[in-house]
């Protein structure tokens, strides 16, 4: 019994791993919307048998990043336009609560290492140097999902941040954007320093609202996104 439930959950782990490797490829832009996905093909670059990689694919189909179509195979949908708007609809009444939540579970360990975020963020923002400023942004996020203590929480908005990973990177090229959201970055985090719920909430919504707008005027133009 126990062999046999370790086998299925190797099983599953396998699964799971091909599903977010071809996900990871679509939302970084690999893989381009309309683009056709083979599995013998898919299974020879991952080093696997096509069963997982079939078993992802379904996943992936429900999850709308592609579309099984007969007679062609399995095609790339992506993510449209109106996906990431709703995305970002949906974050900005989600994040603030959680940043709301947060803020009286919040360690001093964990507002150190905001902080240190902040001064860090400053520094590649005169670098321009958009991979790293992102990679800390996550972090900041995720300090905030964490907080709260809510599996919930945590599993949507981490869920959310990883299928906007590319949209935001591509923003903030957008002159001004890094600096902006650094400065919205410092307001969230004074709210939290004063323990403000309110204050953290606010804010919280506001800098979400702010790059959403920003997307806005940008999006269209990145090759992975349709209408």
């Amino acid at each position: 019994m126990a062999f046999e439930t370790e086998r299925a959950l190797s099983k599953y782990s396998l699964r799971n791993r091909i599903h977010n490797k071809i996900r990871e490829d679509i939302l970084k832009g690999r893989y381009k919307t309309g683009e056709s996905l083979v599995e013998m093909k898919l299974a020879e670059e991952l080093g696997v048998s096509r069963t997982p990689v079939r078993e992802a694919l379904r996943q992936l189909e429900l999850e709308g990043l592609v579309t099984s179509i007969p007679n062609k195979g399995v095609i790339v949908s992506g993510i449209t336009v109106q996906d990431i708007e709703d995305i970002f609809e949906i974050r900005s009444l989600i994040e603030g609560l959680a940043a709301k939540r947060a803020v009286n579970k919040i360690t001093e360990g964990d507002l150190k290492r905001m902080e240190e975020i902040l001064e860090l963020t400053d520094f590649y923002t005169t670098k321009e140097d958009v991979e790293k400023w992102s990679e800390l942004d996550t972090e900041f996020h995720e300090i905030i999902f964490k907080a709260c203590k809510s599996k919930p929480l945590w599993n949507v908005l981490s869920n959310f941040h990883h299928f906007t990973q590319r949209p935001r990177i591509f923003s903030l090229h957008v002159p001004g954007r890094m600096k902006a959201a650094a400065d919205e970055h410092r307001k969230i985090f004074q709210a939290f320093v004063e323990r403000d719920q309110v204050k953290a909430e606010k804010a919280m919504v506001k800098h979400v609202c702010n790059a959403k707008q920003n997307l806005k005027n940008v999006l269209k133009k990145e090759e992975i996104f349709s209408e």
